[in-house]
């Protein structure tokens, strides 16, 4: 039924929660907080920040960031010291005369995701791979910060 509204499940569980002047407020609040935390989306900004996903070896640290709709010319990262920042640009399409959206959630404009890695990184042997919107980034760590085995003496 058209208008028929629903109890969030957060509110189920709030018996005390009561009808009055602040209950707009209050869930407004709770889906700006939600959608901080639920979507990937930075809402303090009004910019999307991609999803990563940051792991290592021995010898490597290696980063997946979804970044689909974006042209691999459009993509900037940089490494200094232990920091790794991508960012760049998904270009807005031009919209079609004739046609009425009732829908428009897509996010375009400039994007930055900066992340510490966990052991600092040879500069020089960065190497960027992006295929199928994934953007994919190994690192050689530094002799220093690679694993060595200790061998215990008796």
């Amino acid at each position: 039924m058209a208008g028929t509204l629903t109890a969030s499940p957060l509110r189920a569980i709030r018996p005390w929660f009561r009808r009055g002047p602040l209950s707009t407020l209050r869930q407004e609040m709770e889906d700006l907080i939600s959608g901080a935390w639920g979507e990937g989306e930075d809402v303090w900004a009004g910019q999307v920040v991609p999803a990563a996903d940051v792991s290592e070896t021995d010898k490597t640290i290696e980063v997946k960031m979804d970044l689909p709709g974006i042209q691999a010319a459009d993509i900037d990262v940089q490494v200094n010291g232990n920091l790794l920042t991508v960012s760049g640009e998904r270009k807005e399409e031009k919209e079609e005369k004739g046609k009425t959206y009732h829908r428009i959630e897509r996010r375009y404009g400039k994007f930055s995701r900066s992340t510490t890695l966990p052991a600092a990184v040879k500069e020089d042997k960065v190497d960027a791979q992006y295929r199928d919107g994934v953007l994919t980034i190994t690192m050689e760590k530094t002799d220093e910060a690679k694993s060595r085995k200790i061998k215990v003496k008796t």
